[in-house]
């Protein structure tokens, strides 16, 4: 059977096709058809754009999941957040960051994923986006090596699937762990902070050690709200060692406990966190992550792995 030419609308099904499957297309678009550059990336990108959201929508018709979310959300985030914010911040800067972190939480939903897909620049952000709707609903996803994706941040945004409400880990907060990586990701400007010539991030932290910082954050708010005194917080940590620790091979976790172990003896247990895990001056300062819930092993099969994206 001979090759469709280039161009054509067979080619163009073809490129389609590819995209919906892989998440994959060129960002050059040779061989589409139009008469300038910009003009042919427009028209591509949104042929990509609608064919992603009709599939999202068809494979997602039948598959109906309510989501316990608080109406309005807003409070329940600041609630949640207010503790990490307040520990981490100065008087001046909380209010700010609480804003900018509360903002960029979206629980991906029947009511906004239409939105979300046609609003996201990135055409291979869209495709995980809708990866990660399906497979909150239980639908098929577009692609196998789509991954069994339950969240993904980029800059200061953090896209959440409703499966976070499924969650059994005590000591486990999807919504603290993908905002402590905010702190980190985006540069101070984008969520209103006053720039620092030697820290262009809300926190310094060092690249080696952001899943160590968020899973700390993570492990340290759930103590928190689920104790009231050192002594039972420090019976808390004693719990979490025994249980399912971190499963990515990017955490040390005699450093993680060591760390939480601090936190839970201080007055301003974030700053422990923190102290720990701050950027020397030869660290690299990257941007985007997701994470997945692939290659758990199997004694942690209610956490997630998060893998960076480079």
């Amino acid at each position: 059977m001979s090759m469709p030419a280039v161009g054509s609308p067979l080619w163009i099904e073809g490129e389609v096709r590819r995209y919906l499957t892989r998440g994959d297309y060129d960002c050059f678009f040779a061989g589409w058809p139009g008469r300038t550059v910009i003009g042919i990336a427009t028209d591509a990108t949104q042929r990509l754009r609608s064919a992603l959201v009709e599939a999202t929508l068809r494979r997602a018709r039948g598959f109906e999941r309510s989501a316990p979310l608080a109406e309005p959300i807003d409070p329940w985030l600041r609630y949640k957040l207010s503790p990490m914010v307040q520990g981490l911040f100065t008087v001046h800067e909380r209010n700010c960051v609480l804003d900018a972190l509360a903002r960029g939480i979206v629980f991906l939903t029947p009511h906004n994923i239409v939105d979300v897909l046609t609003m996201e620049p990135w055409l291979s952000t869209a495709w995980r986006l809708a990866n990660l709707y399906l497979d909150s609903l239980g639908a098929q996803r577009l692609g196998s090596q789509a991954g069994e994706l339950v969240g993904l941040s980029q800059g200061a945004t953090c896209y959440m699937s409703i499966a976070y409400f499924d969650q059994t880990d005590p000591f486990a907060d999807y919504v603290v762990h993908e905002a402590a990586h905010v702190l980190h990701n985006c540069r101070r400007a984008a969520i209103g902070l006053p720039e620092r010539r030697h820290c262009p991030t809300p926190l310094d932290i060092a690249f080696h050690h952001r899943e160590t910082f968020a899973y700390a954050c993570e492990a340290y708010s759930r103590i928190l709200a689920t104790t009231h005194d050192g002594e039972s917080r420090q019976a808390a940590l004693e719990r979490h060692k025994t249980s399912e620790l971190p499963p990515d091979e990017r955490v040390d976790h005699g450093e993680y406990l060591a760390i939480l172990t601090e936190a839970v003896r201080a007055r301003n247990g974030w700053r422990c966190i923190t102290n720990g895990v701050r950027r020397n001056d030869g660290d690299s300062i990257s941007g985007t992550t997701r994470w997945s819930r692939e290659a758990r092993p199997p004694a942690a099969r209610d956490r997630r792995q998060r893998l960076e994206l480079r």
